[in-house]
């Protein structure tokens, strides 16, 4: 049950919360208030350093680089647990190391697992690249070479 000395240590902060939503509510209204609105279509476009912009500045980036990024959070996450266990190693004991064992051995499989299924591939599959290079070779017409003396 809540007593009276509670309540007394709480308000200042419900004070302070709504001091602070109060100002940003004013700073919001005066600069809308205040600020220039500018209907021109020089202000609606991109500066660039006086060039002129051609294009959509939206374009997509292949998957590839955000599993890259993906992965390199996965393995600084893996390191930070890593590095805590190592750090504490003797007050957790067995405990800790079976623990941080099971953790490891989770995520090589995991890492196995995404290996075995391409997950990992980032590059042109090079044996494509040498069969379909073979097949146009195959196809192309080979030409003898002829010496001089027509031989």
């Amino acid at each position: 049950m809540a007593t009276s000395t509670d309540t007394i240590l709480l308000w200042p902060f419900l004070v302070y919360g709504l001091i602070v939503v109060f100002l940003v509510a004013i700073i919001l209204i005066i600069s809308y208030v205040l600020g220039e609105r500018h209907e021109e279509h020089a202000t609606d476009e991109v500066y660039e350093g006086g060039i002129i912009a051609t294009g959509n500045a939206r374009f997509h980036f292949p998957i590839h680089f955000y599993i890259i990024a993906i992965f390199f959070v996965v393995f600084d996450v893996q390191a930070v647990f890593i590095m805590a266990w190592a750090v504490s190693a003797k007050s957790v004991g067995w405990a800790g190391y079976i623990g941080v064992a099971i953790f490891i051995s989770i995520f090589i499989s995991v890492l196995v697992y995404e290996w075995s299924i391409g997950a990992l591939d980032f590059g042109p599959d090079t044996k494509k690249i040498l069969k379909a290079y073979q097949k146009k070779r195959k196809n192309t017409p080979q030409y003898e070479v002829v010496d001089q003396q027509g031989k």
